[in-house]
């Protein structure tokens, strides 16, 4: 049980080397397969490097790439939220949302009585 508190210290910077090289690797490999810019050959020549020669491969990435990976990621988010926000107007106007602003549309234009329009909304309400 002799274990100095130097060791200790040391035993926890390694651990956490060892995590943060994982997680650049991760996303150095994901920002890799993500960029269709680069061609195969690229891809597997990045890819070999950073198994071959793990801690230099990451940092000549990040330093070579490193700008173009924010990018990247940032074009991914707002593809992602432009999709999102399609989807969820798609989504809002083929759904009954659509239907009843119909049904508000002719009743505030006098095309159909109060009573209509209170029945119609319970069609669509019910199907």
């Amino acid at each position: 049980m002799d274990y100095p508190l130097l060791n200790v210290f040391m035993t926890t910077v390694w651990v956490f080397l060892w995590v943060l090289w994982f997680i650049l690797l991760f996303r150095v490999i994901g920002d890799l397969f993500r960029d269709d810019t680069m061609s195969g050959w690229g891809k597997a020549g990045w890819c070999f490097f950073v198994v071959v020669l793990p801690f230099l491969g990451i940092f000549v990435y990040l330093v070579a790439r490193g700008r173009g990976m924010g990018e990247r990621e940032s074009k991914a988010a707002m593809k992602a939220e432009a999709d999102l926000k399609e989807f969820v107007r798609e989504t809002a106007a083929s759904g009954h949302a659509a239907e009843l602003s119909k049904l508000v549309e002719l009743k505030n234009h006098g095309d159909i009585t109060a009573e209509e329009y209170e029945q119609a909304k319970a069609k669509v309400l019910a199907a």
